[in-house]
C-alpha cells in the first residue's frame, strides 16, 4: 500500500527540501510495565529491567528471565529478592538517548508506593539536565499493564508530535484511571518483600480463604476474602467486567490484560470469558507477570486490568 501523504511533512513550495523537524520526544519505562514484545518493539519504547536475584544470582528482568523460573523457585521455597535499578543504569539510557538527538524524554514508571524505581529516575533526571536532557518523570502509581497502556498512550502521543508536558499529564490520567485487582494463593510473599501490612496479611490469609487484592493510591490492598479458588475467580472476573462496563457505557474506549503467574490456562480461559461477555473491549491482553512481580504474588496469581482510554476518546 502506498503512503496516503500524510506521513511525512510537506516539502518548502520554495526549495522542495524537507523543513528540519525536532526530534520526537523519547518515552522510557520500566520492565514491570510488561508490555507484549511485539506492542514495544512498534511502540519503540526504552525499557529499564529491575533486578532480581535467583539462585543466589542477580538477573535482570529481561527475555532471558521469566515469571515460570521466579515460579518454580517459590514453590521450592527458595528465596528469591528484587531490587530497582541503579540510577546510573537510567542515566546511561537517557544519555544514548541524547546521543541520537532525543534530549526530550518522558519517563513512566511502577508506582513508587512499591519501589524505589521512580526514584532511581529521578535522580538520573536531575543528573542529565546539566547536559541539556530534559527528563520528565511519571509515577504511575500503578504497575504491569496498568502501567503498560499508560506507556502505549505517551507512546502514541509521542509519535503524534505531542509535547513532553501533554504526554506526561495523558500517561499519568490513563493509569489512575484503570482499575488493577488480582486474586492470589496466600499473602506471605507479599508481606515478606513488605508490598502488604502484617495486620493485612494476617486478616488476609484465613484458612479457606482467598485474598482479593486492588491498586489503591499506587498501594496493594486488600479488597475482599472470598471462599475458594473458585468462587475467588468468578468474583475476580465479575469486578473486571463492572468496571469496564462503566467506561464503555460512558462512550470511553476500554482495554483490558489478563495477567497470571504459571496459571496460563486459566488466564486464557478467563480472557476468553472477557472478551465474549464485553464485545466492545478494544483491547485484550494475555501476559505472565516477570520474575520481579512474581516473586511478590507467587505461583497461582491471576489478575486483571482494566485501563479507560480517555485520550483514544478524544484524540
Amino acid at each position: 500500500m502506498g503512503c496516503c501523504g500524510t506521513c511525512y511533512p510537506p516539502r518548502d513550495p520554495g526549495t522542495g527540501s524537507l523543513p528540519l523537524m525536532p526530534e520526537p520526544v523519547a518515552v522510557v519505562t520500566d520492565s514491570t510495565a510488561y508490555l507484549p514484545v511485539g506492542v514495544l518493539e512498534c511502540l519503540g519504547v526504552r525499557v529499564v529491567p529491575l533486578q532480581v536475584v535467583m539462585a543466589g544470582r542477580a538477573l535482570a528482568e529481561d527475555d532471558s528471565t521469566t515469571g515460570a523460573q521466579v515460579a518454580q523457585q517459590l514453590a521450592a521455597r527458595a528465596p528469591v529478592t528484587t531490587s530497582r535499578p541503579a540510577p546510573a543504569t537510567f542515566v546511561n539510557v537517557y544519555r544514548e538517548l541524547a546521543s541520537t538527538g532525543r534530549t526530550t524524554v518522558v519517563s513512566v514508571h511502577l508506582s513508587g508506593e512499591l519501589s524505589g524505581t521512580v526514584d532511581a529516575a529521578r535522580i538520573a533526571a536531575r543528573q542529565v539536565a546539566d547536559e541539556g536532557t530534559r527528563v520528565t518523570v511519571v509515577d504511575s502509581r500503578s504497575l504491569a499493564m496498568g502501567l503498560g497502556f499508560a506507556v502505549c498512550t505517551a507512546a502514541r502521543l509521542a509519535g503524534a508530535g505531542a509535547d513532553a508536558a501533554r504526554i506526561a499529564l495523558a500517561a499519568a490520567r490513563r493509569a489512575l484511571a484503570g482499575t488493577t485487582v488480582l486474586c492470589v494463593d496466600t499473602l506471605e510473599f507479599l508481606r515478606r518483600g513488605g508490598r502488604i501490612g502484617t495486620a493485612q496479611a494476617v486478616f488476609g490469609s484465613a484458612l479457606s480463604v482467598r485474598p482479593i487484592l486492588h491498586l489503591a493510591d499506587g498501594k496493594l490492598e486488600l479488597l475482599e476474602r472470598v471462599r475458594t479458588r473458585s468462587r475467588a475467580r468468578a468474583r475476580l472476573e465479575e469486578i473486571l467486567v463492572a468496571e469496564a462496563e462503566r467506561s464503555l457505557e460512558s462512550g470511553v474506549p476500554v482495554d483490558i490484560a489478563v495477567h497470571h503467574l504459571a496459571a496460563a490456562d486459566l488466564a486464557q480461559e478467563m480472557a476468553d470469558r472477557l472478551r465474549e461477555r464485553l464485545p466492545d473491549l478494544r483491547e485484550l491482553h494475555v501476559q505472565e507477570v516477570g520474575p520481579v512481580i512474581g516473586a511478590h504474588v507467587g505461583p497461582g496469581m491471576l489478575g486483571g486490568v482494566v485501563s479507560p482510554d480517555a485520550v483514544g476518546c478524544t484524540s
